[in-house]
């Protein structure tokens, strides 16, 4: 008789998954492809892939297109990363995430299957495995997939889609993707699946004209979407999330889900998604907290526009932290527009920059005040704010950490 693997408890099994960051981040689809094949994760014809890539707004228009299938009816699947607070996050069926005992058994059956293998695959790219291995067990009818990083090279690129959505192109991951525009929006065009259709949001001409092209190529047909979504009022803030509501709407028209203007109203109007201009208040605390994930120019400047729609009297408490290899210079620049005054903190990740480096990526007329750790700058900021609203922002680690520490849990982050 065959030997049966012994399972892993939960903290074995993601213990294991977490000691896989050691083989670092590694783009490529081979072994992704691998993953998938052996275990019997790829989605049978008739689930529909919604493979959104791009720089600002995935996890958001991911969420939105789930919202929508659910409204439908529909059996949804939700792959996303990072995670804020629990890993299990990142891998929901109709909202729900998945169990520590389904995650502790499907990593037993992986941790079986590569024991062997010459190379071992990466967190993320088991991490798509363990959501893939769920969602099919779950007959998911729909799963919207965010990239990781990039597109073309990206794990999540081993699953063929129905609709590839790309959302505005900017600058970021550039050790990785590119030094231009250009360069990162072939990447992220990577996602396109020939003869399929290509949904993206309004772009620079630089990266829409890399996009058009690479459609053109591969035959597959492409359409932007430049205008916002105006029929109802959505739970998300700001006016970029109109605009992610466009490309939620006409990615499940797309891909055939049987929607109507109830079921997108309804379904826009309950979606949530964590992190983008959150809302939080904890009874120590005398002022309302919000968060938000942004941390490059183009989320800055969404940010900018989203805090003067929704307090156009009133400038931000601010709290940011920062990990290294942004233009954190630029970044800040940006939200100097909106901001009374910049509490600067470090963040809980061997990446974070020291609050003394963030001091000098801020002009000397911003005033600003230097903390050790973000327990004092949000007492420091709560008391200056009074009964105002305190912003944070500049990473999502730091917007992980702030909510484990508002909802007491233990959060255990990820740097993939």
């Amino acid at each position: 008789m065959p030997n049966h693997p012994v399972q892993m408890t939960y903290k074995e099994a993601i213990d294991w998954l977490y000691g896989t960051q050691q083989f670092g981040i590694k783009l490529g689809l081979e072994q992704p492809r691998r993953l998938l094949r052996e275990l019997r994760a790829y989605p049978s014809a008739e689930v529909k892939v919604i493979h959104v890539a791009g720089t600002n707004g995935k996890g958001s228009t991911c969420a939105m297109i789930d919202a929508i299938a659910r409204s439908c009816g529909l059996c949804s699947g939700l792959f996303t990363s990072p995670h804020l607070i629990n890993f299990r996050e990142r891998i929901r069926v109709n909202g729900a995430e998945i169990s520590e005992e389904k995650t502790a058994q499907y990593l037993t059956e992986i941790r079986e299957l590569v024991a062997s293998w010459e190379h071992h695959p990466t967190f993320f790219e088991l991490t798509l495995a363990l959501g893939m291995m769920h969602f099919k067990q779950q007959g998911c009818e729909v799963i919207a997939l965010e990239t990781g990083m990039g597109g073309r090279l990206d794990a999540t690129t081993a699953v063929p889609a129905d609709v590839a959505v790309i959302t505005p192109v900017a600058m970021d991951h550039s050790q990785w993707l590119g030094e231009t525009l250009a360069e990162i929006a072939t990447e992220k065009a990577g996602i396109m699946v020939a003869g399929q259709a290509v949904l993206s949001s309004a772009q620079t001409p630089e990266a829409r004209d890399v996009l058009k092209k690479h459609a053109n190529d591969i035959g597959s047909p492409i359409r932007f979407i430049t205008d916002p979504y105006t029929e109802s009022e959505i739970s998300l803030k700001g006016p970029h999330q109109l605009y992610n509501a466009s490309l939620a709407i006409a990615a499940a028209e797309h891909a055939q889900l049987p929607v109507n203007t109830k079921i997108i109203s309804d379904a826009l109007a309950s979606v949530n998604w964590p992190g983008r201009f959150e809302r939080c208040s904890a009874s120590s605390l005398p002022s309302e907290i919000i968060l938000d994930a942004a941390h490059n120019a183009q989320a800055a400047e969404a940010l900018t526009k989203t805090w003067q729609e929704q307090y156009p009297h009133c400038k931000a408490t601010m709290i940011f932290g920062a990990v290294e290899g942004k233009n954190t210079e630029l970044v800040i620049s940006i939200l100097s527009r909106i901001a009374a005054h910049i509490h600067l903190t470090p963040i809980d990740s061997p990446r974070s920059l020291s609050s003394d480096e963030l001091a000098h990526s801020i002009h000397a007329d911003i005033p600003h005040t230097i903390h050790a750790n973000i327990v004092d700058a949000i007492d420091s900021a709560c008391h200056q704010a009074s009964n105002s609203p305190v912003l944070i922002c500049g990473s999502i680690f730091l917007i992980g950490h702030v909510k484990a520490m508002l909802s007491q849990e233990s959060a255990r982050p990820s740097s993939q």
